[in-house]
């Protein structure tokens, strides 16, 4: 093929123009993202049971919905839960692979199948099923510039001008309101209706009556009578607008003409929807609501998306108002990808530079200089039509390419140019030779760095994904590379190369120095590998030994999935005991934002009230704490974090208050840390299980691997238990629903119908007003009408007794569990913190199990399956070599190298207090590759001198003097490619540091070991089978 080539050079030419703009036309069209898709489909379930306790929820709702998704296609795990305010949540894992609309689709249909048996009033507030992430994409929030408007003000706004554009987006999955929309509040006074002779149901009836939409019809409609001219439409007002209208439903008319009407017994105002969350940006108030992702959707298009309707929205907001995003995951996704891009940039720079140091010719670097950009052009099309994205991992296989895609070329060029200086050819005639000589080691090399990155794209789950995005891309850059060192390169070779000149090589200064050095260098080395070759024996010893050590120094690095990032904001959980109220929530938060604010490091801080990572609640709080940029501060997102955590266990003592990082996917949990579900398999009470969980949460706190704790707890309150007299109320004639009806209107909500507010509708709410709900009198206080008519009061039916009661529960596949995070401590990893949390649950209690979840099941998952799939990899590269080469034994030296590439990985990465982590681990890959190339270039070669009759131990030495250059070139090349990513700084620096730490020393040690025992491989296996000369 290279011949083809060589006497047709303008084909050659026009085959990488094409590939190059083909290249360019599909990087404009690669979507941009941080990480590539790796959340599972996801589907929630939402709906509302006003009144109704957490366990009533699980025992009424969630229960009977859970066992009708047990059993369903796909489905991996489902998280539930319920709390007091009456929400409840149902959240479903599909496997992966699995449709994400066909999962939601899958999940209504059973939703629609147990409807008929769920409580009328979840029926009538509906259950909404939606495809979603895990975790939120962002936080938006309105507030007023001047302080003035009130926090309904800005939650009606944000509902009636925010919220359903935001909806509408692509990509946008739930949409939480933690700021309700105005609603008619009905305040009933109930001792006013009992003087009146009136219940809450009388009033529920009387706005169910007379707040009705009247379709009235037209006059003179089809049929009409013969010679009818006219159609004329009928209004009717039936439904009320404003608080007077409804303060003047009538709900008594007497036959003297009096009426008694709403306003005689309830206060009427156009209040809130709900009372249970709030919101502040910078201690002022605000409307909010969280952002989710659909499944699989793009986070960086979507927030682009977002911010671009927002601005859109803004330029009809009031002077007043304005937005602001918070813990928005794109930026930092952004300028990941620009960083590794500037990488990339300088990568190619060093590469180049090291290149000409050893070419010394502007043209014979000039030729790598341009099949390189072309072989990336190549995978880029690759990428396109396999659906990849650009994101942090298929552009560290580009990165990382860039040292391996000039190898082929450098290897053409410096074989073609020794041969023009050695023997005299002429360009032409020492291309072809040049082309004769190495086209079996580049396509050997090729199958053996493909062989590589294959097999580990074929690992599950998220690992799966991304080593599949990873591999595949810097394996298609190879095949590119291949095909242009076969094609394009000898051509180039042929046509832009001159004929050498005796004394050519002969230079001075700084290139003379160096021309010198490596001629010196090749003869000691030549010298050196004479020693070691006669003393193979010795030589294995000390390999022995080396491969030993390097297995134990990898078994020593602390593990964890994804080293911890500085995404630029962090998360603060704050709760307070269950009974806590806002006012007191406000003083802790408070305290916070004090401290956060004066922080010359921090941009903004948003709260959101009646939520947090560990509960929900007027106890609750979230806070999202937006930084500067990178380049604007000294201090990470972690140190700010600890420095928070530090101020507020000093100067705060009510309830627990601790901040996190976000999680390092977006998608897989809410925080960073090691996530699991603390399992109750026992089948305990709530209060019981309780206790299990704060035990075990006070032993999995004391060990030195935690810093810190999230768990959902079951904050619990003392509560009334009402014990409702059955057979009393029978004989009175006093029906259960009525009694449960009064109760859940009075002293929870009930949600009667809706009115029309300046063009959008909203709820009509009864509740009996704040003073009558404050004591159990207010309770017993409270009349129903019996089957004649007749008032009577709950305290002849009921009896109250003080108990404690849970504020939210949980469950997990379908069993109660404590959905729980746990911090690792400095210097501890994620693996530790596992190891600890199984020990801890050991001792507590051989009846709850752990359950990880997010990025530790992943973690779980992939801890053995790589380092299974590396091993399966080597035996895949021992396989090419074995058919490349025809012998079961010569490919044993090259698979020998392996180990010592591990050596220098795992010293450099323990040395720099770095972990063993996925992006080590994708070092690793491409380090058995290059290890491998190495190797097979000697071999190759000393087979090559073997044929011309030299011994096994003379064909050794001289091809290690052949290839010392080359391989000294391509391995300088690749290894100062990687420094831009051992010496990153700022965002995104953590995995940069990760990844070109361990390729950096994996690079050191194995070529200058594989230099030293590569020949000794060759002949140690060559007596193995008695090769004879």
């Amino acid at each position: 093929m290279s011949h083809f080539f060589i006497r047709r050079p303008i084909f050659a030419w026009v085959i990488g123009i094409l590939i190059t703009l083909l290249g360019l036309v599909s990087i404009t069209q690669l979507a941009v993202e941080r990480f590539p898709s790796v959340s599972q489909p996801q589907v929630d379930v939402f709906f509302s049971y006003q009144g109704a306790s957490p366990e009533t929820i699980n025992d009424t709702v969630i229960s009977i919905i859970e066992r009708e998704l047990f059993g369903t296609d796909g489905i991996e795990s489902f998280t539930s839960s319920s709390d007091s305010t009456g929400n409840g949540q149902i959240s479903v894992k599909f496997a992966y692979g699995t449709d994400p609309e066909l999962a939601q689709i899958a999940v209504q249909n059973k939703i629609k199948t147990v409807e008929p048996r769920l409580p009328q009033d979840v029926r009538q507030s509906g259950l909404n099923v939606e495809s979603s992430s895990s975790s939120d994409l962002m936080y938006l929030s309105v507030y007023s510039k001047s302080g003035k408007m009130t926090e309904g003000a800005l939650s009606d706004f944000l509902a009636r001008n925010v919220t359903d554009e935001i909806k509408r987006i692509p990509g946008v999955g739930k949409v939480t309101v933690y700021s309700a929309e105005h609603a008619m509040r009905i305040w009933v006074d109930p001792q006013k209706l009992v003087s009146y002779d009136l219940t809450m149901s009388d009033v529920t009836g009387a706005i169910s009556a007379q707040n009705v939409q009247i379709a009235s019809g037209q006059v003179g409609q089809e049929p009409a009578k013969v010679g009818q001219k006219t159609v004329t439409p009928l209004t009717a007002s039936g439904q009320l607008k404003n608080v007077k209208e409804f303060e003047n439903i009538i709900l008594r008319s007497s036959t003297d003409g009096k009426q008694l009407r709403l306003k005689d017994v309830a206060r009427v105002e156009l209040g809130q929807e709900s009372y249970n969350f709030g919101s502040r940006i910078n201690s002022k108030s605000s409307a909010s609501i969280g952002i989710k992702m659909m499944s699989g959707a793009n986070a960086v298009a979507t927030s682009n998306r977002i911010h671009a309707r927002m601005k859109e929205l803004k330029k009809t907001f009031p002077e007043d108002i304005d937005y602001m995003a918070s813990g928005d995951a794109a930026p930092f996704a952004k300028i990941s990808i620009q960083k590794v891009v500037k990488t990339l940039v300088e990568a190619m720079i060093l590469v180049f530079i090291v290149m000409y140091l050893f070419l010394q010719r502007f043209t014979y670097t000039f030729i790598p200089a341009i099949v390189a950009p072309i072989a990336l052009c190549g995978a880029f099309v690759i990428m396109k039509l396999m659906g990849f994205s650009i994101n942090v991992f298929t552009m560290f296989g580009i990165v990382l390419s860039i040292g391996i895609i000039v190898d082929d070329a450098i290897i053409v060029v410096e074989n073609v140019e020794r041969l023009m200086a050695k023997e005299g050819l002429s360009p032409l005639e020492a291309t072809k030779k040049a082309m004769k000589e190495i086209s079996g080691a580049v396509i050997g090399v090729t199958a053996v760095m493909v062989a590589v990155f294959v097999p580990i794209s074929f690992a599950s789950g998220t690992s799966g994904q991304i080593y599949q995005q990873f591999a595949l891309s810097i394996a298609v850059a190879i095949l590119f590379s291949a095909f242009l060192a076969l094609t394009l390169t000898p051509a180039l070779c042929a046509t832009m190369l001159k004929p050498i000149k005796e004394d050519a090589h002969k230079r001075t200064g700084l290139l003379g120095w160096f021309n010198r050095a490596i001629e010196s260098s090749t003869q000691r080395y030549g010298s050196l590998v004479a020693k070691t070759t006669n003393k193979t024996m010795r030589m294995m010893g000390i390999y022995l030994v080396l491969s030993v050590g390097a297995v134990y120094m990898f078994q020593q690095l602390n593990s964890t999935f994804f080293p911890e990032e500085d995404q630029g904001y962090f998360f603060s959980s704050i709760q307070l005991p269950a009974d806590a109220s806002r006012e007191r929530t406000l003083e802790v938060v408070s305290i916070a934002e004090k401290f956060l604010l004066a922080q010359p490091e921090v941009r903004a801080s948003n709260v959101v009230l009646g939520f947090s990572f560990a509960g929900s609640g007027s106890g609750s709080a979230l806070m999202i704490t937006d930084l500067v940029e990178w380049d604007k501060r000294e201090r990470s997102s972690a140190d700010i974090a600890n420095a928070f955590n530090a101020y507020m266990s000093e100067h705060s003592n009510d309830g627990a208050v601790f901040a996190a990082l976000p999680p390092a996917i977006q998608g897989l949990g809410a925080t960073n840390g090691v996530s699991f579900q603390l399992q109750d398999r026992a089948n305990r009470s709530a209060a019981d299980f309780e206790q299990l969980k704060q035990k075990f949460n006070q032993a999995l706190t004391a060990r030195p691997e935690v810093t810190g704790l999230f768990y959902n707890a079951t904050p619990y309150t003392v509560g009334l238990a009402l014990d409702i007299d059955r057979e009393k109320a029978m004989t009175l004639g006093v029906s259960f629903s009525d009694i449960s009806e009064t109760l859940s209107t009075a002293m929870g909500s009930n949600y009667v119908n809706d009115f029309p507010n300046h063009g959008r509708m909203q709820k009509v709410i009864v509740q009996a007003d704040q003073k009558y709900r404050m004591n159990i009198e207010d309770v017993l206080g409270i009349a129903v009408k019996n089957s004649s008519g007749k008032l009577v009061y709950l305290s002849e039916l009921i009896k109250a007794d003080w108990q404690s009661m849970p504020q939210q529960l949980t469950r997990y596949n379908g069993m109660q569990a404590a959905d729980t995070s746990a911090m690792a401590a400095q210097g501890y990893s994620s693996g530790q913190v596992m190891n600890a949390v199984l020990e801890v649950a050991s001792q507590v209690d051989d009846s709850v199990s752990i359950e990880w979840t997010n990025l530790s099941k992943q973690e779980r998952q992939a801890e053995s399956e790589v380092e299974i799939l590396l091993l399966f990899s080597l035996l895949v590269v021992f396989l090419v070599l074995a058919a490349l080469y025809e012998s079961w034994t010569i490919p044993i030296a090259v698979v020998l190298v392996a180990p010592l590439g591990l050596l220098g990985s795992a010293w450099a990465v323990s040395l720099s207090g770095l972990q063993n982590d996925m992006f080590f681990k994708v070092g690793l890959i491409a380090l058995i590759g290059l290890s491998a190339k190495n190797a097979i270039l000697i071999v190759e070669f000393a087979n090559q001198q073997r044929k011309l009759g030299l011994s096994v131990a003379e064909a050794a030495i001289q091809a290690a003097k052949l290839r010392l250059r080359p391989i000294l070139m391509t391995s300088l090349a690749f290894t100062f490619g990687i420094v831009p990513l051992m010496f990153a700084s700022g965002a995104s620096s953590e995995i940069q540091n990760s990844l070109g730490t361990g390729v950096f020393g994996g690079m050191v040690s194995g070529t200058l070991l594989a230099l030293l025992f590569v020949p000794t491989f060759f002949v140690f296996v060559n007596k193995l089978t008695k090769t004879k000369r």
